[in-house]
């Protein structure tokens, strides 16, 4: 049976099943989780999840699991051949954009089929209070002035582009201790979502927050800070999403499990 080297995050032996056809999930999202979870215990599949390792200890999905990168787009092209990897599926979050535009060289390399899931995005209601934003030094720019107490829930690789703000209070929310430089005034806040909507009514209230910073990751695992902002009329900093795929996407796991069966029959039909 496949395991892992604790060391490297490398797969030991991964061969299974001659006749199953093998996918990469690249993950670390609920969908990611899920699907491995669905799929996991299909006889004709053998799955590899493969997760950034960005916090020390992640949620780990059914069935074969790789921890950490890969280094690049040969890496991963070295990675799918390795594995005799046949299909990838790409459900890593909306903000993910080095990983998708690997695996869309990477799979273009080698005639690999390439599943591309984005979830939908958040929408704007007539409730909500909404100030959009393309990056978030422009969302810094925007919070950085004195007496605003700003909930800052992006994760920790860009805080650095609030580090220059020198007159806005920060709660900052992070799920491990950020290791880069942080704005002047803050606190650090370290909780593990998802958090229900009296959750985040008590926190924003609590700390008398005024200002929410947000990606628009869209899904229902963070939405109920923005739900929360929606009552409290506070204003929310929504960060846009980038431009994560060239490649044709599929909104909904039902989608995508429907593709890979497809695929796998294609490929069937074709041998």
């Amino acid at each position: 049976m496949a395991d892992l080297d604790p060391t490297s995050g490398e797969i030991r032996s991964a061969r299974g099943p001659q006749n199953s056809q093998r996918i990469l999930i690249l993950g670390g999202t609920g969908e990611g989780t899920e699907l491995a979870l669905r799929l996991a215990h299909r006889p004709d599949l053998y799955t590899i999840s493969s997760l950034a390792g960005r916090v020390s200890e992640p949620k780990r999905p059914e069935g074969i699991v790789r921890v950490g990168g890969f280094g690049g787009v040969d890496g991963l092209v070295s990675f799918l051949v390795k594995e005799r990897i046949g299909m990838v599926v790409d459900v890593t979050h909306p903000f993910a954009v080095r990983i998708s535009h690997n695996a869309e060289l990477a799979c273009a390399r080698l005639g690999l089929s390439l599943i591309a899931f984005i979830r939908p995005p958040w929408t704007k209601t007539k409730a909500d209070i909404w100030h959009e934003v393309k990056d978030f030094k422009e969302a810094a720019s925007l919070v950085d002035f004195q007496k605003r107490r700003v909930l800052l829930s992006i994760g920790r690789q860009e805080l650095n582009s609030f580090a220059a703000c020198h007159n806005a209070w920060f709660l900052i929310r992070a799920i491990e201790e950020p290791n880069g430089p942080l704005p002047r005034f803050h606190q650090i806040l370290l909780q593990r979502g998802p958090f229900d909507l009296s959750e985040e009514l008590r926190l924003l209230e609590n700390h008398s927050i005024n200002y929410v910073v947000s990606k628009n990751s869209g899904g229902p695992a963070t939405y109920t800070k923005i739900q929360a902002a929606q009552l409290l009329k506070i204003p929310v900093v929504m960060v846009k999403r980038p431009v994560k795929h060239t490649a044709s996407t599929v909104e909904t796991l039902e989608e995508v499990l429907m593709e890979v069966d497809r695929l796998i029959q294609f490929n069937r039909t074709t041998r």
